[in-house]
């Protein structure tokens, strides 16, 4: 197994970068129904989480973050206008924070599977 993927470091930046993904989002103009987007807030929590609880289930926690926002992707691609951010047609900001949310949030799925795995033997 690959130990920089299996690294908290690893799990916990991806997070930090989905977060950061999202604030340029918002910062782009994207709509969201609240004030402050709630993903940006719920990655970062998955993060403090990941750093403070040195459990499997953190890591898992984590990975399953980052599933749930790849999945909101997906969905939001096929239902509205997620793959519209990615591909540039919102301005320049818009791309930029959605392709370092979805390299963020996939490094943080992948990586809590792995350290999971590695916490759990």
């Amino acid at each position: 197994m690959n130990d920089w993927l299996s690294s908290r470091t690893t799990l916990v930046t991806g997070l930090v970068l989905g977060s950061a993904g999202i604030a340029l989002l918002w910062a782009g103009g994207v709509d969201f129904p609240v004030a402050v987007p709630p993903g940006l807030l719920i990655l970062l929590a998955g993060a403090a989480i990941v750093i403070l609880v040195r459990r499997p289930w953190s890591a898992w926690l984590a990975a399953g973050l980052g599933l749930v926002v790849v999945v909101g992707f997906v969905l939001s691609g096929i239902n509205g206008e997620g793959f519209d951010h990615l591909l540039g047609r919102d301005g320049f900001v818009v791309a930029l924070g959605q392709s370092i949310q979805l390299v963020g949030v996939l490094l943080a799925a992948t990586s809590g599977v792995a350290v999971a795995r590695r916490d759990s033997s």
